[in-house]
């Protein structure tokens, strides 16, 4: 009987990870490479030669730093495999994490704008 669960659990494990073959990291590898070299061409060549506004470029940072931060968390850390729960509770307390940052710069910035301190 030990066997069978034995047996079992390393099944699970072969499946959860199936998708984690050296095809699949080399390809998400190039994917982060390539969001990395775009960064390094809107902080040297655009934004210095005056082609997208500082606003522009801070935004398009974000989206992208975000945009490899789902590379990141779903494939090396494996939330991908993880079930639909779990992918929900992080990503709601990733995305409430956020606001209070938001929050607190907007709010932060109000004693220094409205008082002469």
């Amino acid at each position: 009987m030990s066997e069978h669960n034995t047996h079992s659990t390393e099944e699970h494990g072969h499946d959860e990870h199936a998708g984690l073959s050296k095809a699949k990291i080399w390809q998400v590898f190039f994917i982060l490479l390539g969001i990395t070299v775009v960064e390094f061409v809107i902080a040297l060549v655009i934004l210095p030669k005056g082609m997208a506004s500082q606003t522009a470029g801070n935004i398009a940072y974000i989206l992208l730093t975000l945009l490899k931060a789902y590379y990141i968390v779903a494939f090396f850390m494996h939330l991908k495999y993880e079930k639909v729960g779990l992918q929900l509770t992080l990503g709601l307390s990733f995305i409430f994490i956020i606001y209070f940052i938001t929050l607190m710069l907007i709010e932060g910035g109000y004693l220094h704008t409205h008082m002469n301190i």
